[in-house]
């Protein structure tokens, strides 16, 4: 059975907006559930990783590294519902020194993000993320 357009395109924000309720409450199993097995994940200003393994080992990092919440979500999609896009505003506390950047004094810093998502069956394909970096390390600092 087809989906139409108007459905698609209303599956692809729920699936983004779910994927953003588990990260905000620190649900790393719920955020892997949402993610195809071959998951592509393009780290801001760092590689591209790979699978749900690699994700599982980024989350790990960002939950021993950062206490972060996402507000002001906002969610779009392609009408077919095979990509889609996020923004928000991050407010987050730096815990613990992460590799290559400034030590960690538990710094708090708010700042604007964003992702982009394909889509394909269902579940997350690929994110790739962006915050300006160098606002980051000016507010850490």
């Amino acid at each position: 059975m087809k989906i139409d357009g108007s459905r698609q395109h209303d599956r692809a924000i729920e699936l983004v907006l779910a994927y953003y309720a588990a990260f905000n409450r620190g649900d790393w199993d719920g955020m892997l559930a949402l993610l195809t097995d071959d998951v592509v994940h393009d780290l801001n200003q760092g590689p591209r990783e790979v699978g749900k393994a690699a994700f599982r080992a980024f989350l790990e990092r960002m939950a021993r590294c950062y206490r972060e919440q996402l507000r002001d979500i906002v969610a779009m999609t392609a009408p077919d519902g095979s990509r889609a896009a996020a923004e928000y505003v991050v407010h987050g506390e730096y815990l613990a020194d992460d590799a290559g950047l400034p030590k960690a004094r538990g710094q708090k810093y708010v700042l604007p993000g964003g992702a982009f998502f394909t889509l394909r069956d269902g579940r997350i394909a690929r994110v790739t993320n962006y915050y300006n970096l160098q606002e980051w390390l000016a507010q850490v600092a």
